[in-house]
């Protein structure tokens, strides 16, 4: 990618949590459900690679990659499961975990990535985007918003996903920066103390 931009190149660049958090050791147990994906997870060296193409703009945004598999395609052998794993609902704690905590990345780095970082890769930052450019704050833009709680911890996963599947790496795991609300274009679409089912 930065030597294709060097060249000229109109070229854009994204990468998913799962490759940003996890190594080539996370398939030593063949859990295919979980670590199955394409591309595969690679070492350590390919991991901070990316990190460091989140900080220099080689990378322009994250995607949540979110594939769902139900359960009897993705628990069988290695080779007849198929690459995917969820990411929608995941993505933002299990980012804000393993990359704003430990000071791999800047919180404001991460939001960028997550919104206004996937608008420029479409084009949709263009003058004509008026009033406001999608993936701002901007008054009269775009009401999509997550509010989260970097203070609040949860268990992934736990009790369930709202994705009808669950095929998650980070299922069990504990992350901090819980969603309380979703907002699409302007309408609660997601609030946790309405949607969220009963933890016992």
């Amino acid at each position: 990618v930065r030597e294709g931009r060097q060249r000229g190149a109109r070229v854009s660049c994204e990468v998913t949590p799962h490759h940003l958090l996890l190594t080539d050791e996370a398939v030593r147990g063949f859990d295919a459900a979980s670590h199955k994906m394409n591309p595969p997870l690679r070492p350590e060296s390919d991991r901070e690679a990316l990190i460091e193409g989140l900080h220099d703009g080689t990378i322009d945004c994250i995607a949540s990659d979110h594939a769902p598999h139900p359960a009897e395609e993705k628990e069988r052998e290695w080779d007849l499961a198929p690459c995917g794993v969820i990411g929608l609902e995941t993505t933002l704690p299990v980012l804000y975990t393993g990359l704003v905590e430990p000071g791999l990345l800047a919180l404001p780095r991460l939001i960028e990535l997550l919104t206004i970082g996937p608008v420029r890769c479409l084009g949709l930052d263009h003058p004509s985007q008026l009033p406001a450019s999608p993936g701002t704050l901007a008054r009269g833009g775009v009401a999509d918003v997550t509010v989260f709680d970097t203070r609040e911890s949860f268990i992934v996963g736990a009790p369930r996903f709202f994705s009808r599947s669950a095929n998650s790496p980070f299922r069990g795991q504990r992350a901090r920066g819980r969603v309380a609300w979703t907002i699409v274009g302007g309408h609660i679409a997601y609030d946790r103390e309405r949607d969220e089912p009963p933890s016992g």
